[in-house]
């Protein structure tokens, strides 16, 4: 699954850390290969083509597709920079969430009074995760699959309980 839970230490005791991430399904090492192989298939019809007028009126439109290809997928790449990371410990439960364009959003509570809540219907997706408390509403791990979102409610809810009975 695309996030992982740890425990650390700080002022106010053990804490519990999960740090969240959008899925990678392409490695950079499979990145260049697809490109490689898709160049590579792409030119295939153009061999029969060389010596002829016609080869250029069809290879700039080949290698625009191949540029597209490489430009959605290196774009795929910079909108996974996205992360978010919740810290529960026995005071506070802070949110931080890192923009892929850098931006930083938090959102802070009380432990004890942070509520985590499933949405099975009216979100932006099925089984939307938001966590509320001190008047606000924020969404954890909206780019998770319908399964993990699931998955990730229960841990939250355990963890915020755990916490709440120290």
């Amino acid at each position: 699954m695309p996030y992982e839970w740890s425990t650390t230490e700080n002022a106010a005791g053990p804490a519990r850390r999960l740090r969240l991430w959008p899925h990678r399904s392409l490695p950079r090492k499979g990145f260049a290969a697809f490109v490689l192989v898709t160049f590579s298939l792409i030119t295939l019809p153009l061999y029969p083509l060389l010596g002829t007028v016609l080869l250029w009126g069809l290879l700039p439109f080949l290698l625009l597709a191949v540029a597209g290809v490489w430009w959605g997928l290196e774009r795929s790449y910079r909108d996974a920079r996205l992360s978010e990371e919740l810290t529960i410990d026995r005071d506070e439960a802070q949110l931080v969430r890192v923009e892929a364009n850098g931006q930083r959003r938090e959102w802070s509570c009380e432990s004890y009074w942070a509520r985590v809540q499933l949405h099975q219907t009216g979100g932006p997706v099925p089984d939307y995760v938001t966590l509320s408390g001190k008047g606000r509403e924020v969404e954890i791990g909206a780019f998770l699959s319908q399964d993990e979102r699931r998955a990730l409610y229960g841990e939250l809810a355990i963890a915020l309980r755990q916490v709440a009975a120290r």
